[in-house]
C-alpha cells in the first residue's frame, strides 16, 4: 500500500467517522509501510494505538485490505517526538498544507492555544443559515447573546436535545461569529471525546501543567457531547477544576448533550451542579411549520445548484409532514432527492419523490396507518368508520372520506388502488379524484384547509 493509497483511505475514514473522531484517532496515524502480512502504524501514546486497535480496528483493516489483500494484521509502534521526527515518511502535498492534528502537537511540547487545533468548523452551519422556529427560538436567541462576545448574565450555555435537532449547527454558529466578531479571542471548539482524550495524553507524557495553562488560556470554550465524560471519573475531575478556572475568569463556557444534566446518568453532582448554574435551554422536536421552513430554504439553495430542475407544488409539505423525527434524515432526503431528479433527467414529481425515498418514507409510514386515520377523520366529523368508508355519497360522508383519502395520500406511502381497497374496494381513480379535490378545496375553503390542518398535526403528534 502506497503512501497516496493510504491517503485515499484516510478520506474514506473522513466520512465515515466524522470530523471530531476521525480528528482525534486517526489524524495522528503515521503510516510506516506493509510486508508480511503486517500494516505498521507509528503512534504518539500506546494509549491511542490500543484506543484505535478496540474500536476501529476492523474498519481500518477491511479499508486496507480492499486496496492490499495480502494484510492480514495492524501493528501500531509507539515512537518519541524525536524518533517520529526521523521516522515519519515523506510529506504529500496534502500533508503538508494540512497541520497535524492535537495529539501530535502535544507530543511535541507545544503550549500554545493557536496550536491545539479546535474541531474543523462545518462552513454550512452559520446563523444565516438556521431556520428559527418555536421549537428552537430560545437556544437560537442565546446562542446569538453568546456570540456577541460581550459579557452574559448566564455562565454556562447548555443546550441539549435528541439526535439531528440543531444543537451542532448552533455551536459551529457561534464559533464562527465569535472568529468574524472578536478575532482576537482564543475559542476552542471541541468534543467531550478530545477532551479526555488531550487529558490522557498529557498523563502519559507527564505535561499536566501544559494542559492546564492551555485550557485555563481560553477565551471562550466550547465542548460538544459532554456526556461523554460521564462515568470517567479522572476526566470529570479535570474538566470541574478546568470549568470553575474558566468561570472565576468570567470566560464563556458553551456546552452541548443529547439530554439534560440531571438526567445525565454517572456524572458528578458538582458537575450536575455547575452545568445548571447558567442557562439551561432544551431544542424541542420540530413542527410542521419549522420542517416547512427548512426544507424551503434548503430547496432554494439546491434551486442554484441544479438551474431548471422543476419542483412541483406539494413535496415540500408533504416531506415535512411525513419525515418527522430527524432534521437530518429530512435534508438528507431533499439532497438525495434533487441529486436523482438531476441524474435521470426529470422533475421532482410526486411519484419521483415516493421511487427516490421509498426507505425513509418506509420507516415514517410506521407511525401513520391508513386505520389510524381513517379513525381520526371519523371522531374529528363525528361519524362512524363503517360510513366513512362505505357506499353512501352524501356530503356529510363523501366530504370526509375524501379527506381521510388525502391524508392517506400524503401521510403514507400505499399506492392509489391500496388506499382504495380500505375504503370499501374503491377504485383508484375515485381516490385520485377524491385527493384532487381536497387540494382545491383547501385553497377555496378556509375551514376545509383548518380541518386538513388540524387532522395532519394530530396524526404526526
Amino acid at each position: 500500500m502506497t503512501q497516496d493509497q493510504w491517503g485515499s483511505i484516510r478520506d474514506e475514514l473522513h466520512q465515515t467517522m466524522g470530523a471530531n473522531s476521525f480528528q482525534s484517532w486517526i489524524e495522528p496515524l503515521i503510516f510506516v509501510g506493509t510486508g508480511d502480512g503486517i500494516a505498521r502504524f507509528n503512534v504518539p501514546t500506546n494509549f491511542l494505538g490500543n484506543y484505535v486497535s478496540q474500536n476501529y480496528g476492523d474498519l481500518l483493516l477491511s479499508k486496507i485490505t480492499r486496496v492490499n489483500p495480502t494484510v492480514r494484521r495492524i501493528v501500531f509502534d509507539t515512537v518519541t517526538a524525536s524518533a517520529e521526527a526521523t521516522a515519519k515518511p515523506v510529506a504529500t502535498p496534502e500533508a503538508e498544507k494540512e497541520p497535524l492534528a492535537a495529539p501530535q502537537v502535544q507530543t511535541n511540547g507545544s503550549t500554545s492555544p493557536d496550536n491545539l487545533n479546535s474541531s474543523p468548523l462545518d462552513k454550512r452551519f452559520t446563523f444565516d443559515s438556521f431556520v428559527v422556529g418555536k421549537p428552537n427560538e430560545l437556544a437560537h436567541a442565546a446562542a446569538r447573546r453568546v456570540a456577541e462576545g460581550g459579557p452574559v448574565t448566564f455562565n454556562p450555555l447548555f443546550l441539549y436535545g435528541g439526535v439531528g435537532l440543531g444543537k451542532t449547527h448552533l455551536m459551529h454558529a457561534i464559533a464562527w461569529e465569535l472568529r468574524t466578531r472578536h478575532p482576537h479571542l482564543n475559542v476552542l471548539n471541541l468534543s467531550a471525546e478530545q477532551f479526555m482524550y488531550r487529558f490522557v495524553q498529557a498523563l502519559r507524557d507527564r505535561k499536566m501543567m501544559d494542559f492546564k495553562e492551555l485550557f485555563r488560556s481560553v477565551d471562550v470554550l466550547m465542548v460538544d457531547d459532554v456526556q461523554f465524560i460521564a462515568g470517567k471519573d479522572s476526566t470529570q475531575e479535570e474538566f470541574f477544576h478546568t470549568f470553575n478556572a474558566l468561570v472565576d475568569q468570567h470566560k464563556q463556557i458553551i456546552i452541548s448533550a443529547d439530554r439534560a444534566p440531571d438526567e445525565i446518568k454517572d456524572l458528578e453532582n458538582r458537575i450536575r451542579s455547575r452545568l445548571q448554574s447558567g442557562l439551561v435551554v432544551d431544542l424541542h422536536p420540530t413542527d410542521y411549520e419549522l420542517r416547512l421552513g427548512i426544507l424551503q430554504s434548503k430547496s432554494e439553495m439546491y434551486s442554484r445548484m441544479y438551474p431548471g430542475l422543476e419542483v412541483e407544488r406539494g413535496i415540500l409539505e408533504f416531506l415535512a409532514a411525513r419525515i418527522v423525527s430527524n432534521v437530518r434524515i429530512l435534508e438528507g432526503a431533499l439532497t438525495r432527492l434533487f441529486a436523482f431528479a438531476s441524474l435521470v433527467g426529470k422533475p421532482i414529481s410526486m411519484d419521483l419523490t415516493q421511487e427516490c425515498l421509498t426507505d425513509i418514507l418506509r420507516v415514517s409510514e410506521r407511525k401513520v396507518s391508513i386505520e389510524e386515520i381513517q379513525r381520526k377523520v371519523a371522531d374529528h366529523y363525528l361519524i362512524r368508520h363503517s360510513d366513512l368508508v362505505g357506499p353512501k355519497r352524501v356530503r356529510t360522508f363523501a366530504r370526509p372520506r375524501q379527506i381521510a383519502m388525502y391524508l392517506c395520500k400524503q401521510l403514507t406511502t400505499r399506492s392509489l388502488p391500496e388506499i382504495g381497497r380500505h375504503f370499501g374496494g374503491r377504485d383508484h381513480t375515485t381516490v385520485m379524484h377524491g385527493v384532487r379535490r381536497i387540494e382545491e378545496l383547501k385553497k377555496q375553503d378556509a375551514q376545509i384547509a383548518e380541518d386538513v390542518e388540524l387532522l395532519r398535526r394530530s396524526l404526526e403528534a
